[in-house]
């Protein structure tokens, strides 16, 4: 998710908790990494944690809870140590939601919401799916920088770009090399009727799942020919035959 300097903070804040801290972070469209622009990330960042201090994590079942637990003790220790891992390659962790305490429910598989700054495009929490509650932001100086910076990952799958400059979010969508592209939208997933899927390494065999190249997949053609010519049309042509 690429924020320019220019967008609404509010808009972008709230579209980067939905989107990253949703379902734990363990969906295929969740948001993993922030890319902000310019002086962005010291505007925006304190947005984010604010927002995620008063989220309320615990059961699903309960009413009230907005984020549950991670699905198995082994998806816990996993994300657990990414974190771990994180810290110890030099990113900045501003919230570290391995503190977190759900009453009455200690054995239970929860980690809070995890945010890290200052993350390097060579960091292990950059690199992988985490799969889990945690959100990491890379700083970049330029449009160009935040551009090659996405360009360059192995995956591509979906994108967004938060900014007010409509020149800016054609360009983006115009030279970004993602198959799936949200405009002030989190998670870019389109609608019934179109494709979902990425491209490079994020996309397996010659043919998305859905939408038109769906259909096709999941349907056998069948050509026919047929012509009714008027009699006074008859008769020998040794030319290419043409739709006349």
């Amino acid at each position: 998710m690429v924020v320019l300097p220019d967008a609404d903070l509010d808009l972008a804040a709230d579209a980067a908790v939905s989107a990253a801290y949703g379902s734990t972070g363990q969906r295929c469209m969740a948001v993993a990494a922030l890319v902000t622009v310019g002086d962005v990330a010291d505007r925006l960042l304190p947005r984010i944690l604010e927002r995620i201090r008063r989220l309320n994590v615990g059961p699903g079942l309960e009413p009230g809870t907005e984020m549950g637990p991670l699905v198995t003790g082994e998806a816990l220790a996993r994300v657990r140590k990414y974190v771990e891992q994180g810290c110890a390659e030099g990113a900045e962790l501003l919230e570290d939601g391995r503190s977190l305490k759900v009453p009455g429910h200690e054995r239970g598989f929860f980690l809070g919401p995890c945010l890290f700054d200052r993350v390097r495009p060579g960091m292990t929490v950059y690199q992988d799916e985490i799969f889990g509650p945690v959100l990491v932001n890379v700083r970049v100086a330029t449009y160009e920088e935040a551009l090659d910076l996405v360009n360059a990952n192995r995956y591509a799958n979906g994108v967004a770009i938060f900014t007010n400059d409509g020149g800016a979010a054609r360009r983006f969508q115009n030279e970004v090399q993602v198959g799936m592209v949200g405009i002030n939208v989190p998670i870019p997933v389109p609608m019934a009727y179109y494709s979902f899927g990425g491209w490079k390494h994020s996309l397996f065999g010659d043919s998305h799942v859905h939408g038109r190249e769906g259909v096709h997949f999941y349907t056998r053609g069948k050509v026919i020919t047929a012509r009714w010519p008027d009699p006074k049309h008859r008769g020998v042509n040794l030319g290419f035959p043409q739709m006349k």
